[in-house]
């Protein structure tokens, strides 16, 4: 089996900031008032270096005004240094704090204004436009496998909306260009903000049995028709999680479990089946609906690729059982088709 091609790994240590945004505002103020007044207070005790062309007395006034105008602007001229330590002070400790200066003041109104601004204007856009999206709540090691295979599959990385609460996960989902969210996927208002209603699809893998069954309660009742895929890690939770309204449950733990145990019986059968789970293997699995041709033909008989399983009104029938004979309108037929790769080997 090729291997998957994936995007080459980032490795970024992180730490969400424990302070308020009050406390993170006010620890730049503390910053800003700290340099200024030990440039005032440099002047103050070099005050003979510097000359008033107005009245030729240098007060603590016009050290005051002096300072504020020399780190706000290049000055006046009507106080200016005249000796060369304090023309020194001015050209290495003040202009770099003038520029120290802009460079916090511009940052705040980014961090706290215009980013926020630009963020809320973004989201309401993509608001607006998202529709027949796939909806991934929790984007750790399942739910990123998940993307990928998706994207690798043919899924626009704009058709995937990812929810998650930790900022390094939604880095890299945004690195491979899908809208994310950083909030509570088991509230309603999160998935009301990502128009769950319209999406065709959702996967919840949140790491935790009990956050990912209630996320799907809040998706169900939300979104009555959605298909949800869920991945649960204890066997007792498979039944919880189809009762919150899981269109497909998986288990890894008892996945990894049965290609363990299938290994023991021939080398080549956990190769065939990860073959037919991913999108680079030589084949793959496909799901559809009957066609009006295929009516009344085996299942053997399909248009193309091999038919393995048919489902008539939720019921599934193997491919050697009297039901998959005669194909009907409204059967969901389950095949494994060679992939693309496969296609153009084969001419």
């Amino acid at each position: 089996m090729r291997p998957r091609p994936r995007g080459p790994d980032i490795f970024t240590l992180r730490r969400k900031s424990p302070l308020p945004v009050w406390a993170q505002i006010g620890w730049r103020l503390v910053l800003v008032l700290g340099l200024l007044f030990f440039a005032i207070a440099v002047h103050w005790f070099e005050r003979d270096g510097l000359r008033d062309h107005l009245d030729g007395h240098v007060s603590f006034a016009d050290v005051i005004y002096f300072t504020m105008i020399s780190i706000t602007t290049t000055g006046y001229g009507d106080v200016v240094p005249v000796t060369d330590t304090t023309r020194m002070f001015d050209a290495l400790v003040v202009t770099p704090i003038r520029v120290f200066f802009v460079l916090i003041f511009i940052g705040t109104a980014y961090t706290f204004i215009f980013r926020r601004t630009w963020d809320k204007w973004r989201m309401a856009k993509l608001q607006k436009t998202l529709g027949n999206h796939i909806v991934v709540a929790g984007f750790g090691t399942s739910g990123s496998e998940a993307v990928d295979e998706l994207i690798a599959r043919g899924t626009r990385a704009q058709d995937i909306v990812v929810i998650d609460c930790t900022e390094e996960a939604l880095e890299r989902a945004e690195s491979l260009g899908c809208a994310i969210l950083n909030a509570d996927a088991t509230r309603d208002k999160t998935l009301q903000a990502v128009h769950i209603d319209r999406a065709r699809a959702m996967i919840v893998s949140a790491g935790r049995d009990d956050t990912s069954i209630l996320i799907t309660l809040t998706a169900r009742h939300l979104a009555p028709v959605l298909k949800i895929s869920i991945a649960v890690r204890n066997e007792d939770n498979e039944l919880p999680a189809r009762q919150a309204g899981a269109t497909t449950v998986i288990n890894p733990v008892s996945f990894a479990g049965l290609l363990l145990a299938g290994s023991t019986e021939g080398a080549h059968i956990a190769d065939y089946i990860a073959d037919l789970a991913s999108s680079s293997g030589r084949v793959q699995l496909n799901e559809r609906e009957v066609t009006g041709e295929e009516c009344g033909k085996p299942l053997s008989a399909i248009a193309r690729g091999l038919g393995v399983r048919v489902y008539r009104d939720g019921m599934p029938y193997g491919f050697w059982e009297p039901e998959a004979g005669a194909l009907i309108p409204g059967d969901c037929i389950v095949e494994i088709l060679p992939t693309c790769a496969t296609e153009e080997e084969l001419g």
